[in-house]
């Protein structure tokens, strides 16, 4: 609690060092055309910005309108990390005024690096207000200013979800547990697993930076997770207290803590495994060389680590400290869980009856399953990558209203140009040949119908081409410009032409995940198909088991394809579709949907092994999984579906991207895949289910500490009636 406190304490410190995101990737052309402008072209700084000055009334050219922009300008000039500023009356200024005279721009050069650029934009920004006045307001708008701003709207996003998504859990976790008290524990581990990770976090920007899309991915999966983890863990805890007797008037010490024991011998071994998978699914992502995955991972990865933390330290000692109190506030009896009430026999339960249903007709119970999760899957055949800003979601921020008016006023690339460096062969200068070539291509640019103005911007034998979009940096248009400047234009010339700026990083991070998934799908599917064979120690459940979360994540990237791409639902859900899923969208959703739902199956196909052990009936044993797994498990999912539900009321695309897929996902797993596919495949496979050729036995680690089954924790009994653990 100490350490969790501290923690807590340091999130205040944690949001003030989360930057801008960062795209690039490391080699690609991009990032060495990024290279080149910041050595050959300082005066342009390391990130170009545009001030855009607006008249509600009146023409920007009056003496006092004028007046109050040159101030403005001369308090831009001043602010620390400012390169330089060009504003709309100087001589060098090009195009700077609008044709209706109600607004300008000032260019801004910003020097910096990662760690700093944010924060001096956030400072040039205050500067400029207090600085305008007299009826011009000026906005500061690019890369930074831009996410300075999401940064506000993802934790008021992050906020709004928690607030949507905690009350349905809360309320859930009341019906499926069977009390307050015992509700209140997965919150509780929530909150504790978040406040260790925040604070791992914060220590980590020593020396790392994050974004602020971090904070909302951490939120949705670590409040997720924690509560699902402790759901279980209290679950079984509840069971174990009612096979003991253990009641509030008769609660003896060692029952209690004998009880605590079998649930983290059990579940908690569960919880423990899943995570392992769920860590390595997200490690897999370090195959990408892209800052943004790096993160993605990292983040992930650590709040797995807390929550796990959390759950094998804090939540035994509070169980073992209420004991039966832990079903204070109890529902009445017909409503609470069947295991946590001695007198239920569990073969004559709802779901057993469920499982038995289905496994008297699996073939057809099967196809239909499956059919759907293809249908579902179909889909993902048409899926385009891109990387939208989320300007549409700043429209009361200064860089949302600095947006429309660009879009107003002039043209929306504006705010990024594309950057285009032309050099010698190998980097050298350019002679008198090269120079001519690189103003022929600069009329070819220019003569391209998504482009408004082609700036060239001479270097120390060098040029910089700054190529200003009609189109908005973030569209389909621009990224095809792009592409067509790269594979059209610049072979034409015997020159060096790097293509670079925002459009170019958003492009060259699409190609590399392409590539890079195949190698991220096979690292993933072949570790956790190794531990899930150490887990099982079957050949059958690990394949099965890998096949039906590849049916569920493709069935959950299709549909999220159909809605976000295709623009089905796009009123229902407030968004306009940009005609792609954010890039880092799919890659992502596919790790953390393949740990998050192998969760389920875990704890679902561990319990059946328990009932299986013991009698070696395959049908019974599919059948008492069920009915001691299937409310737990639609509870947790529930849970998981309101959370990350939650985060489809969000302003940005990828926040609604990701709270769909995993909502989608989770849904399909809980329902289809559990309740209908495990029980019917089990069926048809029988007594294969359990097996494993002795050699591959012998080979695979074991792992050790393996927790006895429930017959072998009871078949000796202490003198005091007490199960004892051998």
């Amino acid at each position: 609690m100490i350490v969790i406190i501290a923690c807590g304490v340091a999130f205040p410190f944690l949001l003030k060092e989360l930057k801008a995101a960062d795209y690039g990737v490391r080699g690609t052309e991009s990032s060495r055309a990024s290279t080149l402008v910041q050595r050959h072209f300082s005066g342009q700084g390391n990130e170009q910005d545009v001030i855009v000055f607006d008249v509600p009334d009146g023409q920007i050219t009056d003496p006092a309108r004028r007046a109050a922009i040159d101030r403005v300008v001369r308090t831009a000039r001043r602010q620390q990390g400012v390169a330089a500023v060009v504003g709309p009356f100087d001589a060098q200024a090009r195009r700077q005024l609008s044709p209706d005279g109600r607004a300008a721009l000032a260019l801004v050069g910003l020097k910096g690096n990662a760690h700093q650029l944010p924060g001096r934009a956030a400072d040039v920004q205050t500067a400029i207000r207090d600085a305008a006045g007299d009826g011009v307001n000026a906005y500061l708008t690019g890369y930074s200013p831009i996410t300075n701003d999401q940064t506000e709207v993802g934790t008021a996003d992050a906020e709004r979800a928690e607030s949507v998504g905690l009350p349905i859990a809360l309320l859930v976790l009341v019906l499926a547990l069977g009390a307050l008290v015992a509700a209140f524990l997965p919150l509780l581990l929530a909150v504790a697993g978040l406040a260790l990770t925040f604070g791992v976090i914060y220590l980590l920007t020593f020396g790392f930076t994050f974004d602020v899309f971090l904070l909302s991915i951490v939120t949705m999966i670590g409040t997720g997770i924690g509560i699902d983890y402790a759901l279980f863990i209290v679950s079984r805890f509840q069971e174990e207290l009612a096979r003991r007797g253990v009641t509030r008037d008769n609660r003896p010490r060692d029952a209690i803590a004998e009880a605590t024991g079998v649930a983290v011998a059990t579940s908690g071994r569960t919880i423990l495994f899943s995570g392992v998978i769920v860590a390595i699914s997200v490690c897999s992502l370090f195959i990408i060389d892209a800052p943004v995955f790096r993160e993605i991972s990292i983040g992930v990865l650590i709040s797995v680590i807390c929550t796990l933390t959390a759950a094998l330290t804090l939540l035994p000692a509070v169980l073992a400290a209420l004991g039966p109190r832990v079903n204070a506030g109890a529902l009445p009896a017909r409503v609470r869980p069947a295991g946590t009430r001695p007198d239920t026999q569990v073969s004559s339960g709802v779901w057993a009856r469920w499982a038995h249903l289905v496994m008297r007709h699996p073939i057809p119970a099967g196809l239909l399953a499956a059919a759907i999760l293809v249908l579902a899957a179909l889909p993902v055949a048409d899926l385009k990558y891109g990387i939208d800003l989320g300007v549409s979601s700043l429209k009361d921020k200064p860089t949302g209203k600095a947006q429309q008016i660009l879009d107003r006023s002039f043209s929306p690339g504006t705010v990024s140009p594309i950057q285009i460096v032309v050099t010698g062969p190998g980097g050298a200068s350019l002679d008198a040949a090269g120079a001519q070539q690189a103003t022929r291509l600069a009329g070819q640019v220019a003569k391209d119908d998504r482009v408004a103005a082609v700036e060239p911007v001479p270097g120390d034998g060098r040029v910089l081409l700054n190529a200003v979009p009609k189109v908005p940096i973030d569209s389909q248009a621009a990224t095809g410009l792009v592409r067509h400047i790269r594979h059209d234009l610049a072979p034409t010339t015997n020159q060096q032409v790097l293509v670079g700026g925002a459009t170019a990083t958003f492009v060259d991070l699409s190609a590399k995940t392409t590539r890079k998934l195949p190698y991220v799908m096979a690292l993933v599917l072949g570790l956790s198909l190794l531990f899930l064979l150490m887990v099982f120690r079957s050949i059958t459940l690990p394949i099965k088991a890998i096949v039906m979360n590849l049916l569920v994540t493709g069935a959950a990237v299709g549909l999220t394809v159909a809605v976000f791409q295709w623009g089905h639902g796009s009123g229902l859900l407030d968004f306009t579709s940009a005609g792609f899923l954010q890039v880092y969208v799919p890659i992502t959703v596919f790790v953390l949907l393949f740990g998050l739902s192998m969760d389920y199956e875990v704890f679902l196909i561990r319990r059946m092994k328990e009932a299986w052990e013991d009698g070696h009936d395959n049908a019974s044993a599919v059948a008492a999984g069920v009915e001691h797994t299937a409310r737990p498990i639609a509870a947790a999912a529930a849970i998981m579906v309101a959370v990350f539900g939650g985060f489809l009321t969000a302003g940005g695309l990828e926040l609604k991207q990701f709270g769909l897929s995993l909502s989608a996902a989770i849904a399909l797993d809980a329902t289809l895949v559990r309740l209908v596919l495990v029980p019917a495949l089990m069926k048809l496979f029988g007594d294969w289910n359990w097996w494993l050729p002795a050699g591959l036995n012998r080979r695979l680690p074991a792992i050790r500490g393996e927790p006895a089954t429930h017959r072998q924790m009871t078949s000796n009994p202490s003198p005091r009636g007490r199960g004892r653990i051998p």
